[in-house]
C-alpha cells in the first residue's frame, strides 16, 4: 500500500491547498465542473442500484466509485477545497489570502454547480425518452429524494435547519476523510482502499453532501418533485453547505494540521 505518515501527508494537504488558490480561472472551473458531473453519474448509479436491488447498503458501497475516479483524476469537489485552501491560509503561504480562498471555493461551487445540473438536465431527458414519458421508478426515487429533504426538513422549522447543518458537518467529516485518503498511499489500490471506506460510510448514513444536492434537487425539480428553488436553498444547499464547511475543516482539516504540523512542545522526561 506504500503508506504516508500523517507527518508527511498532512504537509502534503497544506501543498494542494495553496496550489488550489493559485490554480487559474479556467483550470479551477474545469476541474470543478468535471467533479460535479461525475459524482452525480455516480448518485444516479447508486440510486438506480438501490431501486433494483432493494438495499440501500448496495447502492453505498458502490457509490465510492465515482468519488474514486475524480479524485484519481485530479479534479476538485467544494467539499475538499472547504478543508485545504485554509489550511495553506492558515500555515501562512506566501501570497494566499482570505479573498484567495473566497474565490477558490466560488469557482469551485460554480463548476461544482454546472457539472451536476448538465447531468441532471441529461438524465432527466433519458429517464422520461425527452419528456414524452413518465420518469420510471428511478426518476421517482430522485423526484421523492428532492421533496423529503426539503419540506420534510421545513416542517420542523429552527430543528429542521440545524439538522440539516449537523448531516452536512457529519457528511464532509467523512468525505474530507476520503480526500485525505488520496493522500496517504502512493499505490492506486491504496489510495481507492482509503477513499472507499468513509464514502461508503457518508452515504449510506443519508448525510447531506451539498454537490451531491447540486445534482439530486434540480434533477427533482425537472420531473416534477412538488418543491420549489426557494425550498431547495434554504431548507437544503445553503445549510447543507455551511455544514460541510464546519465539520471538514474542524474534524479533519484542524485537528490534523494542528497535531502533526504544528504539534505541541514534547513531553519533558520526568527523571
Amino acid at each position: 500500500m506504500s503508506y504516508i505518515v500523517p507527518s508527511e501527508f498532512v504537509t502534503k494537504m497544506v501543498d494542494a491547498g495553496e496550489s488550489k488558490v493559485f490554480m487559474s480561472t479556467r483550470d479551477t472551473l474545469i476541474r470543478a465542473f468535471m467533479a460535479g458531473a461525475i459524482l452525480a453519474l455516480a448518485a444516479v448509479f447508486a440510486v438506480t442500484i438501490t431501486v433494483q436491488t432493494g438495499s440501500p447498503l448496495v447502492g453505498a458501497m458502490l457509490f465510492p466509485v465515482g468519488f474514486v475516479m475524480l479524485y484519481l483524476m485530479g479534479f476538485d469537489l467544494l467539499t475538499g477545497v472547504f478543508v485545504l485552501t485554509p489550511l495553506a491560509l492558515l500555515d501562512k503561504r506566501p501570497g494566499v489570502t482570505v479573498n484567495g480562498v473566497l474565490r477558490n471555493w466560488g469557482l469551485v461551487f460554480l463548476g461544482n454547480f454546472g457539472g451536476a445540473l448538465t447531468v441532471a438536465f441529461m438524465m432527466a431527458f433519458v429517464f422520461t425518452m425527452g419528456f414524452s414519458t413518465d420518469p420510471g421508478p428511478v426518476g421517482e426515487k430522485i423526484s421523492h429524494v428532492g421533496e423529503a429533504r426539503t419540506l420534510g426538513y421545513a416542517e420542523f422549522g429552527a430543528a429542521g435547519w440545524f439538522t440539516i447543518f449537523l448531516r452536512g458537518m457529519l457528511c464532509n467529516w467523512m468525505v474530507s476523510m476520503g480526500v485525505v485518503g488520496a493522500m496517504i498511499s502512493t499505490s492506486v489500490s491504496g489510495k481507492v482502499i482509503a477513499m472507499w471506506m468513509p464514502i461508503m460510510l457518508f452515504f449510506f448514513m443519508g448525510f447531506e453532501h451539498s454537490v451531491v444536492n447540486m445534482f439530486l434537487f434540480p434533477s427533482a425539480m425537472i420531473m416534477g418533485g412538488n418543491f420549489s428553488i426557494m425550498d431547495y436553498m434554504v431548507w437544503n444547499e445553503i445549510p447543507t453547505a455551511l455544514g460541510n464547511l464546519v465539520g471538514g475543516l474542524a474534524f479533519t482539516g484542524l485537528t490534523l494540521y494542528t497535531t502533526h504540523v504544528r504539534t505541541a512542545p514534547k513531553r519533558a522526561l520526568v527523571r
